[in-house]
């Protein structure tokens, strides 16, 4: 806790009082409650493996660049504080943001109702359309990862993921064919996008919602995002498919933004872009990510929860495709 101590003076954000408490919800970054003799403040700290990636700071730098465009477009995001012109700070070699403390809730994944999801459509329908007339030609990577050699690792460190991964090989693998198929079809545009804006990055507070964590900020496909979350939204996370709530999800996405495409059921394998995310991590439970004990932990649990939206993505593909193929008729 020294190095918020030390951050908060940097940014002569007063002294803290009391206790600095962690705040849960975050699967990659950490993030604090801190009072201070200045106010009450929300503190990030940017997950260490994260920022050593070559690109990390050129991809924050982008963010951050995206984000006051949101800003100034009047969308309700909750923007990290700017210290001398600047919003990530450094101390001691790790990296933070500070924001302000908004008072409010993330909806619980088990009671996301129809108004929720059509407000959640609509601010992505609002972003994707900032920039919707700057389309450009955009290639899509494909995915190539290989689950046996990942399964043969995972049985040289003895790890508890073993069994699910043995029984779920064919399942990966058919998945991340049926991906790189989707990916091949999108129609070739591209937005400034928020795919991290699940229902966990959502804030609401006396009614209104509010934009959190955009450190994901960044161009992709209006398709493919459009199509992902809201099927985060619908129920896949919680493995509790809600048809209406896809409906009102895309009803609020298409009353805001509408780039002329409704073929959305044609390329339902962009929903198992889930085995990327498998991907980091089983490599995070077998310690190839860091040693840490608590991060090899969430490693395993993340991969466990992983395999299974997959597996119920996959059992109900008949279900989601039927309310897809209503958007065609809008």
């Amino acid at each position: 806790m020294e190095n918020i101590h030390a951050l908060i003076k940097q940014c002569g954000l007063g002294t803290i009082e009391g206790e600095i408490l962690p705040v849960s919800g975050g699967y990659m970054h950490k993030m604090f409650k801190v009072y201070t003799s200045a106010g009450i403040y929300a503190v990030k700290s940017l997950n260490p493996e994260i920022m050593c990636r070559p690109d990390a700071l050129v991809n924050f730098s982008e963010a951050e660049r995206l984000e006051r465009i949101l800003e100034d477009a009047g969308l309700p995001v909750v923007a990290a504080l700017s210290f001398d012109g600047k919003k990530m700070m450094s101390v001691n070699g790790s990296y933070y943001y500070i924001f302000p403390w908004l008072e409010g809730k993330i909806t619980d994944f088990n009671s996301i109702d129809p108004d929720q999801c059509y407000t959640a459509g609509s601010l992505l329908g609002r972003i994707h359309g900032i920039e919707s007339e700057t389309f450009i030609s955009e290639e899509h990577e494909i995915c190539n990862i290989n689950f046996e050699n990942l399964l043969d690792e995972a049985r040289s460190e003895e790890s508890i993921i073993v069994p699910l991964l043995e029984s779920n090989i064919s399942l990966l693998e058919n998945a991340c064919a049926k991906l790189n198929e989707a990916l091949n079809n999108l129609p070739k545009i591209r937005v400034i996008s928020d795919d991290d804006m699940d229902p966990k990055n959502i804030m609401w507070h006396n009614g209104n919602a509010y934009i959190i964590d955009l450190e994901c900020l960044g161009y992709s496909n209006p398709v493919s995002s459009c199509l992902e979350l809201s099927l985060q939204w619908a129920g896949i996370v919680t493995e509790h498919f809600n048809k209406e709530n896809l409906e009102s999800f895309f009803k609020g996405y298409l009353d805001n933004y509408d780039n002329g495409f409704r073929k959305y059921h044609e390329l339902i394998g962009v929903a198992y872009t889930w085995v990327e995310w498998l991907e980091y991590n089983i490599r995070r439970a077998l310690g190839m990510v860091s040693s840490d004990p608590e991060e090899i932990k969430l490693g395993e649990s993340e991969t466990i929860n992983t395999i299974n939206r997959i597996k119920y993505l996959n059992s109900i593909e008949v279900e989601i495709c039927s309310v897809l193929e209503t958007v065609q008729g809008r």
